[in-house]
């Protein structure tokens, strides 16, 4: 497909971000110039998955605030989730690595599951994408990267390492979402002290209007979302920093609850 790169000829901001988290090493600073725009960020970010040792599994999406959204000209932004780093949870709490001097954090999020293979096109809207919905989640979104301040320079630097994301933990699935989607409710505590409250109604437009954003981006960027890939729809409490021996749970009521538990990245040892 036309997103095939030469990672020998590659960008050395993608570069580093792959060498930093598969070492499980802190960056400092950002390792080069920072993007000016969203498309710049995101031609990073193809760099980035074509050196990363995995498939995509599915796709996050993140709010972009006021006033970079204006200057943006994009209300969202996306990057992958990986096969290896989707976990589903269970009764013991799930755990997920922490690289220490870098970001971190927790979001209770709205997962949707694709029934089929999304036809090629760009001009989605909320009302067209929900055929495609097979099943919707609970899940948590593990926020992270190497770069502490992965959040504080703008969209097109959270975009540019992976959106941000470090993993998906899956929770139950939601009995008859397509009623209940919009007035679904949750919360998230970090070591028993709750911190966030929310639910569907917080993502602007719903979780479907997530997913119509990212098909149309997919589209502009030459690649597809495919049959049983997961679609994390953004933050439904809000982002909730984490670090290593911290404990998180997101309380969806009726559809279950998720706990986890932050520690230490430890890098790959091969």
């Amino acid at each position: 497909m036309s997103h095939a790169h030469d990672n020998s000829s590659g960008s050395p901001v993608a570069r580093a971000f792959v060498n930093a988290r598969r070492a499980g090493r802190a960056l400092a600073a950002y390792p080069g110039v920072e993007p000016g725009s969203l498309d710049a960020a995101y031609a990073i970010q193809d760099d980035a998955i074509s050196a990363w040792p995995d498939r995509i599994a599915g796709w996050k999406l993140g709010r972009i605030n006021p006033p970079h959204d204006i200057r943006f000209e994009a209300g969202r932004l996306a990057g992958p989730i990986f096969a290896r780093a989707v976990w589903k949870a269970g009764a013991a709490p799930t755990r997920f690595a922490v690289i220490e001097g870098g970001f971190a954090a927790v979001e209770a999020e709205y997962v949707l599951e694709l029934g089929e293979t999304a036809p090629d096109r760009g001009d989605w809207t909320a009302a067209a994408v929900q055929p495609l919905v097979s099943r919707v989640f609970t899940g948590v979104e593990i926020a992270g990267s190497p770069f502490a301040g992965i959040n504080d320079h703008g969209p097109a630097v959270t975009a540019s390492d992976f959106g941000n994301n470090a993993g998906l933990i899956l929770g139950g699935e939601i009995a008859d979402w397509r009623a209940r989607l919009p007035g679904l409710t949750c919360t998230v505590s970090i070591d028993g002290a709750v911190v966030g409250r929310g639910g569907a109604s917080a993502i602007p437009g719903g979780p479907l209007e997530s997913l119509a954003f990212l098909l149309n981006l997919l589209h502009r960027r030459g690649r597809r979302l495919e049959a049983g890939q997961l679609v994390s729809t953004g933050a439904a409490t809000g982002v909730h920093d984490i670090v290593a021996g911290q404990a998180a749970a997101a309380d969806f009521g009726p559809d279950g609850r998720i706990e986890c538990l932050a520690a230490p990245a430890e890098g790959e040892t091969s």
